[in-house]
């Protein structure tokens, strides 16, 4: 891991890592303050409160889905920094909005009428400034790194993302929701900054015509990557695991409240607790596999995530509750004495997702050819995003059929069963000859 974290001093790697990071705490900051702070102070009632939750990640969801295709179609025809620079740029202006709704509703003006909207207009904005970022913040990877580089700089921006999201989670659970208003707009500022210093990235490919019929462009990608079986089995196994990860984001809150009894704070967090335990997860991956792009602890890795899942359901089982009308503070809840096993369950639940998940982003960048890098991450996202809003609409159904929040938790443990399978397929499929940079789309 020296290596990778040598990386830290190096113009071609810092800015973009700090870019990403701002981002990411962004995305964060903004979305868990309006979640919490609606589900808190806003509903009171479990399925409202769920069926919020999963309507915001799936709103934020959307645009990957829509316009993944046209995103890796610019990265990799265009200049990668320029289209930085852009982004980051918009993401000011974004959360402009944003701050506004959340201004509004802290007010109390117009909450339901102008206040909540403004806020998933932001939110659906920052969708659609993360589709077009996610795929550049991977694919100039390979770019302005060595090939030895990149699977430690892939686990050093997985690592950071996930920094990044415990830093603006904690901030959301334990900030005034009018203070995050004005944080997030500075936070886009600083990005913006950021963003200006990364190096150029100019295309290695001539550049083409955008395709802006994204139901074309996108199946015409998605087709792309069937030609090669490691990157579409890797495409997959990602898809399943934020599927998971989804439905679990959106349980947190809820579950937190009405089956926990505690507060937004502990709310908050569960959401650091699992941030932390993905980035211990990368930096670990990354040591075991001295810098080889491998599936071969994916498997088991998935699995104990799916155990860990099924622990933690047996801890809300038997956890006590507060009073009627009364939430734990992060105090009172650190001394119950079902606390440690809740927190070790959600963490082993976010180091051995972690473990999973990193070396299958490597070798989306490794397998193909630089200049096809970004569309290739662009497919993934694709399939991702219409993964993960599945999953937001699985738990809907479920809420909605009377399906009490902690028994969904199962249906995330039973598909680390399927996540370990595809992490085996693509693991013997490694291990078949194959040329390098075999996909073209």
């Amino acid at each position: 891991m020296a290596s990778a974290g040598a990386l830290l001093n190096k113009r071609r790697f810092l800015p973009l890592f700090v870019t990403q990071l701002l981002g990411a705490f962004n995305d964060n900051l903004y979305k868990n303050a309006m979640v919490l702070f609606v589900v808190y102070s806003v509903y009171n009632d479990e399925t409202a409160e769920t069926w919020f939750s999963a309507i915001a990640t799936a709103i934020f969801i959307l645009p990957f889905f829509l316009l993944s295709a046209l995103a890796g179609q610019l990265a990799d025809t265009r200049d990668k920094a320029v289209i930085i620079r852009i982004v980051k740029f918009c993401e000011i202006i974004i959360m402009l909005v944003g701050g506004t709704g959340l201004y509004m509703a802290w007010a109390g003006l117009a909450v339901h009428t102008i206040a909540i909207p403004l806020m998933m207009l932001a939110l659906f904005a920052m969708g659609i400034h993360s589709t077009f970022f996610g795929p550049i913040k991977y694919a100039i990877l390979p770019q302005h790194l060595n090939d030895e580089e990149v699977l430690g700089g892939t686990g050093l921006v997985e690592a950071g993302t996930y920094i990044a999201i415990l830093l603006g989670t904690i901030l959301a659970g334990w900030i005034p929701v009018e203070v995050a208003g004005v944080a997030v707009v500075l936070t886009a500022m600083i990005g913006y900054a950021t963003g200006r210093q990364v190096p150029p990235a100019p295309p290695m490919t001539e550049a083409t015509r955008l395709d802006f019929n994204f139901i074309r462009a996108s199946i015409a990608l998605i087709k792309a990557t069937t030609r090669v079986r490691r990157v579409f089995l890797a495409i997959v196994a990602i898809s399943f695991f934020w599927t998971i990860g989804a439905v679990l984001f959106i349980q947190f809150p809820p579950l937190a409240k009405n089956v926990l009894t505690a507060s937004k704070e502990v709310a908050s967090l569960f959401l650091v607790v699992f941030s932390v335990g993905v980035a211990i997860g990368s930096v670990a991956i990354n040591a075991l596999l001295k810098g080889t792009v491998s599936a071969r602890y994916s498997p088991v890795s998935v699995i104990v995530m799916g155990l860990f899942v099924v622990a933690f359901f047996f801890v809300c089982r038997q956890w006590v509750p507060d009073e009627p009308g009364s939430l734990f503070s992060v105090g009172e809840f650190v001394t119950h004495p079902m606390a440690i096993p809740l927190l070790a369950s959600l963490l082993g639940i976010a180091v051995a997702g972690g473990m999973f998940v990193v070396p299958l982003y490597a070798f989306l960048t490794t397998t193909v050819h630089k200049s096809e890098a970004a569309r290739t991450i662009a497919a993934n996202n694709i399939v991702n995003s219409g993964a993960m809003v599945i999953g937001s609409l699985i738990a809907i159904g479920l809420s909605l059929a009377g399906v009490d929040v902690i028994y969904q938790l199962l249906l995330s443990a039973a598909m680390c069963i399927i996540a370990a399978w595809l992490g085996h397929l693509l693991h013997q499929a490694s291990l078949e000859p194959h040329g390098d940079h075999e996909f073209d789309v």
